[in-house]
């Protein structure tokens, strides 16, 4: 007995001392890469004022970014810098969770570079140089007083000039759609500056009134002086191609979708389900059909598309106006709030959520966004922003307009803008534990969309709106599918405008005006039409596979909660912090991989 004591002692003490040695280096890696991180986020703030105040970062709010050449080599090196630390790091070594954020982290400093050095915005697209974002984010958030935050938007007043001379100095040759696009934003901001801001000036001391009054003055003779610029000068020489082309697209889609499908998978499976939506769309519609007036009923039932499009004009009769389309947004909120809360879908936050019309400035790309209070700010209040249809449009084309947005299809918009969708996302990937704020500076796109379309299906799943909310969630579905599909053809196959509407309207059901708009985005984006679809794919796969394992255990209240709790991080993490069981292929997220917890 005593021998075999003094034998296992030495190997007892030798195990132990190799779990302390791989504790230690552990613990060593991870306070690296927090140091690291943290020291990241500090230079990425003061070198990005304008991110850093939507953050919720307030010190240099008087300050606007430097997009002169200089201050993007600056961008590039910074990111370059920090590559090379991330670089010199064993990825093995650190925690689930910083494994996480590491390669959040690389990957983001990685498309970043690729963005500055390949696609090159600063000189090839008029819109990085809008600045009316900058000054309306100090005006809609309450995250200071008046007077202060109207201090911080004199000094970006006053360093708006040299935005413009960076935008006279750096862009070459852009596309004309993008330039268009640019000069209809600028108009914008002069009504951000005369009609929005003097809103805020008139609650100022009437002492304090007159120097920010010139100042502004002074700031749209800029505006507009830059607005001729980009008509005069600009616009006649913006002959660039706004396709990407095969090479720079297949780059880009590897960064947003994460790797998860390649362009032809992408478009094999999207085709596929084009064909297996429509199909439900034809069950669900032909009750809905049954029920027209005999005089909408000349239709013989078994043609598919007939039925779904006569079911869909008579929906489309149902519809708001530019004068009540945020008063009925407010009360389809109320209506999907307490559907979650009756059904036990999810828990529903107590943060506050403000239905707005979508400023003039940021008009022009989508119909609605979501857009919550930063990781660093404290408190404050989400804005689910809608878009009324610009003034110049025809009687026609915004009929056109409201029939695509009907009070069925508004319904499934807020679902996926507010509750459960972006709203309830945001708030809650805001409240995620990590030892850095990676995960909170650099949010997934692919979780974003994939989610809140994921809620679409789910909620109607659970009998939502009735039929009528489900055909127009297919609906949406279909233009889900349809986007990938045109978005890939028009930058990496030469899709014409003709063929994109034809497919659109036809094929999904779309009105004009909405055809037109997302032909108009596709052209002004890349790459990010397909985090619908393939977003989509990943979080329903992942429901999938979490369910199959749980079996009867299964809880979905318990496994929305979970899965929106860590942030809103790529699908492919969630793949190995949930424990799911391997697919065929599971690709490698973002230059990292995380083990299981």
């Amino acid at each position: 007995m005593t021998m075999k004591r003094i034998l296992i002692i030495p190997v007892l003490m030798a195990l132990l001392i190799t779990a302390c040695d791989t504790q230690q280096t552990a613990n060593n890696a991870d306070a690296q890469f927090e140091r690291v991180a943290k020291s990241f986020i500090e230079e990425y703030l003061a070198m990005h004022p304008e991110m850093a105040t939507y953050l919720g970062d307030h010190r240099n709010d008087t300050e606007l970014d430097d997009v002169s050449m200089e201050g993007i080599q600056a961008a590039i090196d910074l990111r370059n810098r920090y590559l090379d630390s991330l670089n010199a790091m064993k990825v093995e070594d650190l925690n689930n969770t910083n494994r996480v954020d590491y390669g959040i982290l690389r990957s983001s400093l990685e498309y970043d570079v690729f963005t500055y050095t390949e696609l090159q915005p600063q000189v090839t697209n008029p819109m990085m140089y809008n600045v009316g974002g900058a000054i309306y984010s100090l005006l809609a958030r309450e995250f200071a007083p008046l007077e202060e935050r109207m201090k911080s938007v004199e000094g970006r007043l006053r360093a708006l000039p040299a935005v413009f001379e960076a935008a006279r100095q750096n862009l070459n040759n852009p596309p004309k759609i993008h330039t268009e696009t640019a000069i209809q934003q600028n108009q914008g901001n002069i009504t951000l500056l005369e009609v929005t801001l003097q809103e805020f000036i008139d609650k100022l001391p009437e002492d304090q009134r007159d120097d920010i009054m010139d100042l502004r003055d002074e700031t749209v003779q800029h505006i507009k002086d830059y607005g001729e610029w980009l008509e005069n000068d600009l616009l006649p020489r913006s002959n660039g191609e706004f396709r990407l082309g095969t090479t720079l697209y297949d780059q880009k889609l590897s960064f947003v979708v994460d790797n998860y499908m390649t362009r032809p998978e992408i478009l094999e499976r999207a085709e596929q389900l084009l064909i297996e939506t429509t199909s439900e769309m034809y069950s669900t519609a032909l009750p809905l059909y049954r029920e027209l007036p005999q005089a909408q009923r000349a239709l013989d039932e078994s043609d598919t598309a007939g039925v779904i499009r006569a079911v869909l004009a008579n929906l489309a009769n149902d519809h708001p106006t530019n004068d009540n389309i945020v008063d009925f947004a407010k009360e389809t909120l109320v209506e999907t709030e307490e559907f979650v809360k009756a059904n036990d879908l999810v828990t529903v936050p107590t943060e506050p959520v403000e239905i707005i019309v979508m400023p003039e400035f940021q008009r022009g790309v989508a119909v609605a966004y979501c857009d919550s209070p930063g990781a660093l700010e404290e408190g404050g209040k989400t804005f689910y922003a809608i878009s009324p249809t610009p003034e110049d449009w025809s009687k026609d084309r915004r009929q056109s307009f409201y029939r695509e947005y009907n009070n069925y299809m508004l319904k499934n918009l807020t679902v996926h803008e507010a509750m459960p969708g972006h709203y309830l996302q945001l708030v809650s990937g805001n409240k995620a534990e990590s030892p850095t704020m990676i995960r909170h500076l650099f949010q997934s796109g692919l979780f974003a969309e994939g989610w809140a379309t994921y809620t679409e299906q789910m909620m109607v799943e659970h009998g939502f709106g009735g039929p009528q909310v489900k055909m127009q969630q297919l609906k949406m579905f279909l233009r889900l599918l349809i986007n990938s599909i045109i978005d890939q053809k028009i930058h990496a196959a030469g899709m014409t405008e003709d063929e994109a509407m034809a497919l659109m309207m036809e094929r999904g059901f779309q009105e004009e005006g909405e055809a037109a708009g997302k032909w108009r985005r596709a052209c002004l984006t890349s790459c990010q039409l397909s985090t619908y679809f393939v977003g989509n794919t990943m979080m329903n796969d992942i429901r999938d596979r979490y369910e199959a394992m749980k079996g009867d255990a299964f809880n979905l209240k318990a496994y929305h909660d979970e899965v929106i709790s860590y942030g809103t991080i790529s699908p492919n993490y969630l793949t190995t912090i949930l424990k799911l069981p391997a697919r065929d292929r599971d690709p490698e997220p973002a230059a990292a991989s995380v083990a299981g917890e």
